[in-house]
C-alpha cells in the first residue's frame, strides 16, 4: 500500500468513527434535557441504530456490490448524512427529530462495511495491514469525547442548562461533509458483483448460515449474543444522562476511556484464547457485564468516583471479550461455505435484533424507575441489566460444552 492511499484511509477511517462518537454518546443526555423525552422516546431513537443495522445489507447487497463503486456511494451517503445532521441540530422536538435520525442510520449503519470494503481491497494482507488502519477509527471516537468535554465543554452543567449539546450535531455535520468529499477522492473500488447476476436475499442477510444452529454449541452462542445485546443497550443508552445527571464532570471526556480500554483489551485476546480457550474468554466477557453495571449501581461522583471510571474502562473487556471473540468464533464454525454470511447472520442478530429488543427494555426500565420529573432510580436501573448478564452468564457457561475449532489462523478451545 502506498504512504498516500495508507493515509487517506486511516483519516477515512478518523472522520468515520469520530462522527458517530461527536454525538452518538451524547444522544441520551441531549434527548433528555433539549427535547424532554421520555425513556419510551429515547428507546425509539435509539433504535434507529438497530433498524439501520437490519436494512444494512440491503443497501449494500442491493447497490454497493452490484451498480457503484463503493467509494462513491460512500461519499454520497455521507454528503446526505451531513444534511440530516444539520436537520437534527435544528430540531426543536422528539416527533421532529425522530424522521431525520431514522433516516441518518440507515444511511450510517452500511457506511461501517464500506469503509472496510475501501480499505480491504488494497490491502494484500489485510490481517496484518487492517488493525493499523481500523485503530484510526478508535482514536477519531476517542478524539470526539475528548473534544466535547475538554475542548468544546458542551457537556457541562452550564452548556448543558443552555441547551449546547445540539452543536455535537453540527460537529459530526462538519465531519461527515470532509468524509463525504475526502471519499471522492479514496482509491477506487468497484463492484464486487455483476449488475446481471441474480440476487441472493438469503445471502445478502447471511440467513443461509443458519445451517450453522444445528450445531448446539453454535445456537447456545448464537442465542447468549442475541441476549447479552440486551445489558449492551442499556449502556449506550443510559451511560452519559446518568454521569451528567449525578453531577460527574466532563462526562463525554471519561467515556472515552472505554474506547482506549477497547483498543488495549483487543491486544490480549489472543493471549486468552491460547491461554484459557474461547469458552472462558467469552464468559469473563459476560462476566465484565454484570461487574460494571454494580460499580454504576453503587459508584457516585464523590468518593466513590472510581467505581465509575473502573465501569467505563470495563468496556473494553465487555465488547473486545465478547463480541471480537465471537467474531473469531463464528469465523471458525463457519469455514469456507458460510463465512461471510455467518457474520453477517451475528451482526443482525446483535446489532439488530438483540439491541433493538434491549432498547426498548431498557427505556421501559428507565420509565420504570422514573421517580419525578427530573430524577430516576439510577441503583435499580443499573442492577437490572446486571442481573441480565449474570443470567446470561450462568446460562452459557452451564449450556456450551468445550470444543476445539481449528481454522487458519485461529484455534479456539
Amino acid at each position: 500500500m502506498t504512504t498516500t492511499n495508507r493515509f487517506k484511509l486511516s483519516t477515512m477511517m478518523f472522520l468515520e468513527f469520530f462522527i458517530w462518537g461527536a454525538w452518538f454518546v451524547t444522544l441520551g443526555t441531549f434527548l433528555d434535557k433539549n427535547l424532554s423525552a421520555s425513556g419510551s422516546q429515547s428507546a425509539s431513537v435509539f433504535s434507529t441504530q438497530s433498524w439501520g443495522a437490519i436494512i444494512a445489507p440491503f443497501i449494500i447487497g442491493l447497490i454497493a456490490d452490484r451498480f457503484f463503486n463503493a467509494e462513491k456511494i460512500l461519499a454520497v451517503l455521507h454528503l446526505i448524512g451531513a444534511v440530516l445532521m444539520y436537520q437534527m441540530y435544528n430540531a426543536t422536538d422528539v416527533s421532529v427529530f425522530y424522521p431525520y435520525v431514522l433516516s441518518y442510520m440507515i444511511l450510517f449503519m452500511p457506511t461501517l462495511a464500506l469503509v472496510n470494503s475501501v480499505s480491504f481491497n488494497q490491502m494484500k494482507d489485510p490481517e496484518k495491514e487492517f488493525s493499523n488502519i481500523r485503530v484510526w477509527g478508535t482514536i477519531g471516537w476517542i478524539v470526539a469525547g475528548l473534544a466535547i468535554s475538554y475542548l468544546f465543554h458542551w457537556d457541562s452543567p452550564e452548556a448543558l442548562a443552555k441547551g449546547m449539546l445540539k452543536n455535537t450535531f453540527m460537529l459530526a455535520a462538519i465531519a461527515s461533509l470532509a468524509l463525504g468529499l475526502l471519499s471522492f477522492a479514496l482509491p477506487k473500488t468497484p463492484p464486487k458483483v455483476s449488475s446481471s447476476e441474480k440476487v441472493n436475499v438469503k445471502e445478502m442477510l447471511g440467513l443461509d448460515a443458519l445451517n450453522l444452529l444445528k450445531d448446539k454449541n453454535f445456537a447456545i452462542f448464537f442465542i447468549s449474543s442475541v441476549l447479552i445485546c440486551i445489558p449492551l443497550a442499556f449502556y449506550y443508552q443510559n451511560a452519559h444522562p446518568f454521569l451528567s445527571s449525578i453531577g460527574v464532570e466532563n462526562p463525554t471526556g471519561k467515556m472515552a476511556i472505554g474506547q482506549i480500554s477497547e483498543a488495549l483489551f483487543i491486544l490480549l485476546i489472543p493471549v486468552f484464547f491460547k491461554r484459557y480457550g474461547f469458552k472462558t474468554t467469552i464468559l469473563v466477557g459476560m462476566l465484565a457485564w454484570a461487574v460494571r453495571y454494580v460499580l454504576f449501581a453503587f459508584g457516585n461522583s464523590g468518593e466513590l468516583s472510581f467505581m465509575l471510571l473502573i465501569g467505563i474502562a470495563l468496556h473494553g473487556v465487555c465488547y473486545d471479550f465478547f463480541f471480537v471473540s465471537g467474531q473469531i468464533y463464528t469465523n471458525a464454525k463457519a469455514g469456507e461455505r458460510y463465512k461471510s454470511s455467518a457474520q453477517g447472520l451475528i451482526t443482525l442478530a446483535t446489532y439488530g435484533v438483540g439491541m433493538l429488543i434491549g432498547f426498548e427494555v431498557a427505556g421501559w426500565i428507565t420509565d420504570t424507575y422514573k421517580t419525578s420529573e427530573t430524577t430516576i432510580d439510577w441503583k435499580m436501573v443499573w442492577l437490572i441489566p446486571s442481573i441480565i448478564a449474570a443470567a446470561v452468564f450462568l446460562l452459557f457457561s452451564v449450556l456450551f460444552k468445550q470444543e476445539k475449532v481449528k481454522d487458519t489462523e485461529t484455534v479456539v478451545a
